[in-house]
């Protein structure tokens, strides 16, 4: 495993900004880390880069101990801010050869690693101009180079798109894809739309705590058929339970005057053969069918959930 966090704790004196979290990030994956805005993630990106004392875990990084091997850590790690230091009145190429000096990279082989980064991140144009004229999106470019002049095993990067236009956005999501071909990327963020246009895999934190941990794939199996029909919910159970392959099913919020359910396939059956049989046992009964559909699940449905139980929680 590339980083292997267990039971981070951060206190704040009586503030916990991460509560006991537990995860691990394989070699290549791109893992996108989203919450509300205080919800923890820059606080876990910064003790990831060995950047914040964790008040209690551990975290080890390519098999190394952060406790002990800090300094090696970092050099194996590259690190885009949310509000990157840049030295606005150095030239971009100067600028990218004092951090090449910063991270102990030789003269020798300085050019090549410049040459390198500055073509892939598309800064050719911009190389000798102050970065105090660049845009937002070249500044952010410049900070995605300065993270990845040392070939970093691990890239992480704090809200990489924040301020950008949706050119730039769509540019920059490109150049975290090539990133991710030789790296392990890391992204915070508090946009739906990022993670799912980027990841492979989110991590959802909600006050400090960990939410949801799974690859993006599996949130969308979800094995459940929704159903709108004008049965009642007294007589809900008489028609579901008979019909063979579904295990149970929830009342959901009616519709136009409609009763809705989730109905869930039991073992390792799919709800969606299940579709012509329930189909069936509704019209045999005499009712109405109006839909339905295999249920979908994505982060925007994930996150509503979410922001209900908040909102109960502080009712």
């Amino acid at each position: 495993m590339m980083i292997n966090v267990e039971s981070l704790t951060r206190r704040y004196d009586e503030l916990i900004a991460v509560n006991d979290v537990s995860f691990q990030i394989g070699t290549g994956e791109i893992v996108g880390l989203l919450g509300h805005n205080g919800a923890g993630k820059t606080t876990i990106l910064k003790m990831l880069t060995g950047c914040l004392e964790p008040s209690g875990g551990r975290i080890a990084i390519d098999g190394l101990d952060m406790e002990t091997d800090r300094s090696a850590i970092q050099q194996r790690i590259g690190y885009l801010p949310e509000n990157c230091p840049l030295y606005h009145d150095m030239t971009v190429i100067g600028f990218l050869d004092y951090a090449a000096s910063l991270h102990g990279i030789p003269e020798r082989r300085r050019i090549e690693m410049l040459r390198d980064v500055i073509g892939r991140t598309e800064l050719e144009s911009k190389a000798t101009e102050r970065i105090s004229t660049l845009s937002k999106g070249y500044r952010q470019r410049v900070g995605v180079a300065q993270a990845i002049l040392h070939a970093p095993k691990i890239i992480i990067l704090d809200e990489p798109t924040s301020g950008l236009d949706p050119s730039q956005i769509f540019q920059m999501r490109n150049l975290i894809r090539d990133l991710a071909r030789t790296a392990t990327v890391i992204l915070s963020t508090h946009i739906l739309q990022e993670v799912q246009a980027i990841c492979n895999r989110v991590i959802i934190l909600r006050n400090g705590k960990k939410y949801l941990d799974s690859p993006l794939e599996d949130l969308r199996r979800v094995n459940r058929l929704v159903i709108a029909t004008d049965v009642e919910p007294d007589r809900a159970g008489s028609i579901f339970n008979a019909i063979s392959g579904i295990a149970n099913f929830e009342v959901l919020p009616g519709d136009n005057g409609s009763f809705r359910y989730a109905l869930t396939a039991d073992g390792d059956g799919r709800a969606v053969h299940t579709a012509p049989a329930v189909a069936k046992a509704v019209i045999d009964h005499g009712a109405r069918l109006f839909s339905l559909y295999p249920e979908s699940r994505d982060l925007e449905t994930i996150f509503g959930g979410m922001s209900i139980q908040e909102g109960r929680a502080k009712s």
